[in-house]
């Protein structure tokens, strides 16, 4: 199904069966775009395209045109709002949709293990003189023919459909070559005279061709064909592994959900906010809020984190989580597609999904690449001929060029890169929007961090309690929280919470923004601002006078005191409220300096709190007191210096400075606002996670990059070497096949990737 936009247009996401190659992407990217207003992006390594199109255009005109081009297509069901959650979509399993592994035909693997049984003495007995016997000739006819036509049916299906199209991909290069040397040693084997055309008896694998006495080409076409189809088996299972991360991701999900009677029902039938029991070591089903019940809980599927966290009545949960060791009741919040998990997966596809500049410029090359050896093929053949040398020499550099030059390996390049660099980072607790997050990443040269539940906590903690010397810390703290608990102010929750559970005031008064007044045990206790202290009339002594100018110069400071069989209460204590400094900011600050990049500091804070954390931090650049609009304007003002800019941040007031940045990362603890904004969402609020994401994007543009120069100096190097006649079919269909396996095994390094 489709996924609707308030805009007027609609995106889907369609499976596209058949294609093999670049050129193929190519091809079904033009016909998508030829409908009216739709835009495509199609994916080789996932088999997949998002295509966006007005919201009165039929979305099944999009496999029409789809199966215009020579390829089969159907719209992904996932992408509904009530079955995202529940129907792993195929390609954002990462797997390639091969027809042959469709129930009731026949498997890659079938035909790879009958061919290569097949091939065998065809090839010994075409390479080994020693053992070619009388009509031997014969014996490999009968044996390359089944290899030929049934072995290779998946690249000759392929070109008579794209044939029927007007188009050329990789597999009419195979088709050509194959079927070419195939038919020429047929015809010479049953009519022609094989010492007058030329035919050679060994196989040269580097060197001239030389004339001979014997048929050579029938060991071609089996150990080509053999070889590709090896190459395409291998390249389809590392495909798959490469999309393991997101379909693990996808089947993590409850199947079935328990409710406090006792019953179990399928989790379709959970609606949101209906009660569901979650038992020791058992998968929470979906997200929700604690009702009843304590637990450690394993959210190392979201955050990459091993360490459970403990929750009880009011925390939240998220479906897919474990239990590990207590039962709770749990009120569901949201099930289906509105899940967390859900919602995740959809990043990390649509990342998966999206092209980078680099792929499109891959994939523009490659379309005009299959008709080009096609003209050089010949052009060599040609060559050959009017050189004056035999016509089988001439042939078999032709083949060779049509063999070698398959630019699989240009195709999958980029795209099976992304899918396991993206797939890896959504283990670690990362979601990249796209290829295009990954390059800007990698370019960056300055990171701006948000003060507030970036680099802090988020929220107000006792830092400190200074008290007179007369005065008991942990007597002064329960006191004040006894009048500050009926508070909701952040601040009087800090104490609060620091002081435990305790005792409540009488007569309490609280004036707005200056403190608050009560009884404690018959003794009158006041708490507020340093001015509320002096209003009631108690002074300072000079420790903590000093404690209140550096409280503030860090933080919010609450001066206390009470009476003590005195006329006039006196103060007592002074308790410094701060936003904590998370314990991995430092390191995480230290690594990004580490990786030779600027760290700003921006917050919206005053001056001397911002400039206390800088100080902890190690952070030289610091922008406070900053308005939303004034992030916005840093942002751009340091892009205007010629930076290349990340903003990580956690809040609507970072929204636009997020959204204007080269790359935007938010804190996933963070607003909607914020996540919708970034390009980078960390699921976890640890800062480590922004220099994790900052290396794994670097490493996954290296492998790209060494993708793509293997593909094309392949390319550039391998086809004058068989248009020269140095390079035998044979090793070239080898080559070829390994290129593409290259480029997916090179990839899958990623999966390592810490």
């Amino acid at each position: 199904m489709d996924q609707h936009d308030p805009t007027g247009r609609r995106t889907a996401v369609l499976d596209i069966e058949g294609m093999t190659c670049a050129s193929c992407v190519a091809r079904v990217e033009k016909r998508l775009r030829a409908v009216d207003g739709v835009d495509a992006a199609v994916n080789l390594a996932t088999e997949s395209a998002r295509v966006t199109f007005p919201d009165e255009l039929d979305a099944h005109a999009l496999v029409a045109a789809v199966r215009g081009a020579g390829y089969d297509a159907r719209v992904r069901r996932d992408e509904t709002a009530a079955g995202a959650a529940s129907a792993p979509a195929h390609g954002a399993e990462g797997h390639v949709h091969d027809t042959e592994d469709r129930p009731g035909a026949t498997s890659l693997r079938t035909r790879l293990i009958v061919s290569a049984v097949l091939g065998l003495p065809v090839v010994v007995l075409g390479m080994v003189p020693a053992l070619q016997f009388t009509g031997w000739q014969w014996v490999s006819f009968v044996l390359v023919t089944p290899i030929l036509f049934w072995g290779g049916w998946p690249f000759h299906r392929a070109t008579v459909a794209n044939a029927r199209h007007g188009a050329a991909t990789m597999d009419t290069l195979i088709t050509l070559g194959t079927v070419a040397a195939y038919l020429w040693s047929t015809w010479a084997l049953f009519f022609g005279n094989a010492g007058e055309l030329g035919l050679r008896h060994d196989v040269v694998l580097f060197g001239p061709v030389h004339d001979a006495t014997a048929l050579v080409y029938f060991e071609v076409v089996a150990a080509v064909t053999v070889f590709l189809l090896l190459g395409r088996f291998v390249e389809q299972r590392a495909t798959r592994r490469a999309g393991s991360a997101l379909r693990s991701l996808l089947e993590l999900g409850a199947k079935t959900v328990e409710l406090p009677d006792g019953t179990t029902v399928p989790i379709e039938h959970l609606a949101v906010g209906e009660l569901f029991v979650v038992r020791p070591g058992g998968t929470i089903a979906a997200d929700g809020a604690v009702v009843e019940g304590t637990a450690s809980v394993d959210e190392s599927m979201l955050t990459g984190e091993s360490v459970p966290v403990d929750v009880g009545p009011g925390d939240a949960v998220t479906g897919g989580t474990i239990s590990a060791d207590g039962r709770l009741v749990v009120r569901a919040t949201s099930v289906g597609s509105d899940s967390r998990l859900s919602r995740i997966a959809r990043l990390v596809e649509d990342a998966q999904l999206g092209k980078s500049r680099v792929q499109r410029l891959a994939d523009r090359v490659s379309a005009i690449f299959v008709p080009i050896v096609i003209v050089l093929a010949v052009a060599t053949l040609a060559a050959w001929l009017l050189a004056g040398q035999p016509i089988a020499a001439g042939f078999t550099a032709a083949v060779a060029v049509l063999i070698i030059a398959c630019p699989c390996a240009l195709g999958l390049a980029t795209p099976i890169a992304v899918l396991v660099g993206t797939g890896r980072a959504a283990q670690l607790g990362i979601l990249v929007t796209g290829p295009e997050a990954l390059e800007s990443a990698e370019k960056i040269d300055t990171v701006v961090l948000d003060k507030t539940g970036t680099l802090t906590e988020g929220r107000m903690t006792v830092a400190s309690v200074v008290t007179d010397g007369a005065t008991d810390a942990a007597e002064a703290l329960a006191l004040v929280a006894a009048v500050e608990r009926g508070s909701e102010h952040p601040v009087a929750r800090a104490i609060v919470s620091a002081a435990g559970v305790g005792a409540v005031a009488d007569d309490v008064r609280s004036l707005a923004g200056r403190g608050v007044i009560g009884t404690v045990d018959g003794t009158a206790v006041f708490a507020g601002r340093p001015a509320f202290a002096a209003e009631q009339g108690a002074e300072l002594s000079p420790v903590l006078a000093d404690a209140v100018a550096a409280g503030e110069r860090r933080g919010t400071v609450v001066v206390a005191g009470w009476a003590v069989g005195e006329e006039r209460p006196r103060a007592r204590a002074v308790f410094e409220i701060a936003d904590t400094v998370r314990a991995e900011s430092a390191g995480a600050v230290a690594d990004l300096r580490g990786l030779g990049l600027e760290v700003v500091l921006l917050t919206g804070d005053n001056a001397g709190v911002a400039e206390a954390v800088a100080r902890e931090l190690g952070i030289d650049t610091v922008r406070a007191g900053v308005l939303p609009e004034g992030k916005l304007a840093e942002i751009e003002s340091l892009r205007a210096d010629g930076r290349v800019v990340a903003m990580v941040g956690d809040g609507v007031n970072d929204a636009a400075a997020l959204a204007a940045a080269d790359l935007g990362i938010a804190m996933g603890g963070g607003a909607d606002a914020a996540m919708h904004a970034g390009d980078v969402t960390l699921v976890r609020s640890d800062p480590r996670a922004i220099v994790t994401a900052v290396r794994l994007s670097r490493r996954t543009m290296g492998v790209i990059r060494g993708n793509l120069f293997w593909a094309f100096a392949y390319n550039v190097a391998a086809l004058p070497l068989a248009a020269l006649g140095l390079l035998n079919p044979m090793l070239a269909g080898a080559a070829m096949a390994f290129s593409s396996v290259f480029v997916v095994l090179n990839s899958l390094r990623l999966r390592r990737a810490r």
